[in-house]
């Protein structure tokens, strides 16, 4: 059922034709000014929701001025980078080509693909580290609709944690038809993230829903299972699997 499960899968950890071509990433930038920092989950859900927002965005598809990058970076091995900007950094960061995605408090500007060593300098020189966030208070179950569903066995940074988020908005967003893609977007993307307990995420991973494996570039062993992408539509679709 899933294109995730398929042995070109650009989500698989083993060697495959995709690692063969020029490698692509898509930059996020997330806002943290040290004196109001975003929480966590809604730093995780907005950057989740900025990667549905380039990949639907009329300048990816088609002939649009971004598309050619966007077509490079998903033939390639899928990757993404969050880095970290504050005040003069971020406002560079915002002058460039990307769009910008809030939440409540969190902002995220995601960017078109760039090569993996051609990053722009407005934004090479941000920095990974730096991205731990927390929640204040622990986050409400989560509402009806999609959800990105954390692995509880790994610990992640947020940063991390954000692009393992925006990873799993990607699967479903392969998964959905066209139709159910337009009335997602049409809904300004709304979805949650949350961690579940370790019976859920047994339950999760053997649904049938997209799995997100992680390839072990960064903080976790490879074919870790880090998400699990689920959306009403495709509960539909595992329940008949």
């Amino acid at each position: 059922m899933s294109t995730h499960d398929t042995p070109d899968s650009p989500f698989r950890h083993e060697q495959t034709a995709r690692d063969e071509a020029p490698q692509y990433v898509l930059p996020l930038v997330v806002h943290i000014e040290k004196a109001e920092p975003p929480a966590r989950t809604e730093a995780l859900e907005t950057a989740a929701r900025a990667v549905l927002v380039m990949l639907a965005d009329e300048r990816s598809l088609g002939a649009g001025e971004w598309a050619e990058a966007v077509r490079d970076w998903q033939d390639a091995r899928i990757r993404k980078v969050v880095r970290r900007a504050r005040g003069a950094e971020w406002r560079k960061a915002s002058a460039l080509p990307g769009i910008t995605v809030t939440g409540e408090a969190a902002e995220v500007r995601v960017f078109p693909p760039v090569p993996l060593d051609g990053w722009p300098k407005e934004l090479a020189k941000l920095q990974v580290s730096g991205t731990d966030l927390d929640d204040p208070e622990p986050p409400p179950a989560a509402p009806p609709g999609p959800v990105m569903w954390l692995s509880p066995e790994l610990d992640m940074s947020a940063g991390k944690a954000m692009a393992q988020a925006g990873h799993g908005a990607q699967l479903a967003w392969w998964e959905l038809s066209e139709v159910e893609r337009k009335a997602w977007q049409d809904a300004g993307f709304p979805l949650s993230v949350r961690t579940p307990d370790a019976g859920r995420w047994q339950e999760l991973t053997t649904s049938g829903l997209p799995v997100v494996r992680d390839a072990g570039f960064t903080e976790i062993a490879p074919g870790s299972c880090t998400v699990v992408a689920d959306h009403p539509a495709l509960r539909r679709l595992s329940r008949r699997s």
